[in-house]
């Protein structure tokens, strides 16, 4: 097949990457590499495709695809509706494998979640600027917010990949874990040990907030100012989803009276503003949207590309699939 594969011009010169093109290339009969950021510039290539692999962007339509009429495969990071109803529609086999992100997303959630029970990242601040106290008085000198993770309760909102594998890391800990997805039938909620639940409801019974749902519709400041005001005292916020499913000027307004804890990789501006307020509040510790961004998500994803092409290729079951009844779980 011919196979047009539309990545950011870094993917192909990363040393790291190499095999993993190597082996989609060794699936095509003819390559091209590009790196378009816009449809006009995508239809350049496009029309001579067989193949696609390529992240959500540039979006593409039916007017696109019926200039396209070798297209019998996409591809995808991931995706959006708009896509999936497109491709499906013309009869076009297409793959997204958004999971790749999850193992990744999920790990740094639990070292948030550590993070913020045990303080470890104000102590680490405070050991660099030489202003640590030591525990002279012991226990008076025990900081009460220092608390550990086994037996808490932990509250989960989304349970996609992301919160599924979140949910096998805490395990061990032995929490009470609940779960809110309007989309999760409760069965796979119970295979997981989490007990589905309302949001208002996970809200006020959790001590960690665990935030991984997608930007679907109608998510936006999911957590407005009442389901903020409704969080625990105390309780540690994480947020490895989306920026819009919190209203940041009420966390923000929270965050100042200082009784909530708030771990952030996501945020409604990106790069944040060296000016921003979530910089200087003492209770709230930031990452640069870096969750899913290591080297092993990137890998698993080319991977995961490469095995439903060549399962297309061979008339095999592809794992990554799409179908017409997944619509409503892309934004």
């Amino acid at each position: 097949m011919r196979l047009l594969i539309n990545l950011p011009p870094t993917f192909f010169t990363h040393p790291h990457l190499t095999p993993y093109f190597d082996r989609l290339r060794a699936l095509a009969s003819e390559t091209r590499t590009s790196s378009h950021n816009t449809t006009e510039e995508l239809m350049r290539d496009l029309p001579w495709a067989e193949a696609v692999l390529m992240w959500a962007w540039p979006a593409f339509g039916e007017a696109e695809i019926a200039q396209c009429p070798h297209l019998k495969f996409v591809g995808q990071i991931n995706t959006t509706q708009q896509h999936v109803r497109t491709c499906l529609s013309k009869g076009i086999a297409l793959s997204e494998v958004r999971h790749a992100w999850s193992p990744a997303v999920a790990e740094l959630a639990l070292t948030l979640i550590l993070s913020g029970l045990r303080q470890t990242s104000a102590y680490h601040i405070a050991m660099r600027q030489g202003t640590e106290k030591w525990i002279i008085e012991f226990p008076a000198d025990i900081n009460p917010l220092e608390r550990q993770l086994t037996g808490r309760a932990v509250g989960i909102v989304g349970f996609g990949g992301i919160g599924q594998r979140l949910a096998e890391l805490l395990a061990p800990f032995r929490v009470t874990l609940r779960a809110y997805d309007p989309y999760l039938p409760p069965a796979v909620a119970e295979k997981f040990g989490a007990q589905l639940t309302d949001l208002p409801t996970l809200l006020t019974e959790s001590e960690v907030v665990v935030l991984c749902a997608a930007n679907q519709q109608g998510a936006r400041h999911l957590l407005g100012a009442r389901e903020i005001e409704s969080l625990r005292p105390h309780a540690v916020l994480v947020n490895v989803g989306r920026s819009m499913l919190i209203d940041m000027n009420a966390l923000a307004d929270r965050l100042k009276r200082g009784d909530l804890i708030a771990m952030l990789d996501v945020f409604d501006q990106e790069p944040l503003p060296t000016d921003s307020p979530l910089r200087s509040l003492p209770n709230t510790y930031l990452t640069p949207h870096v969750a899913g961004g290591i080297l092993e998500s990137l890998e698993r994803a080319l991977t995961m590309l490469a095995d439903d092409l060549q399962a297309f290729q061979t008339g095999q079951p592809r794992r990554y699939a799409v179908t017409e009844a997944m619509l409503n779980s892309f934004p």
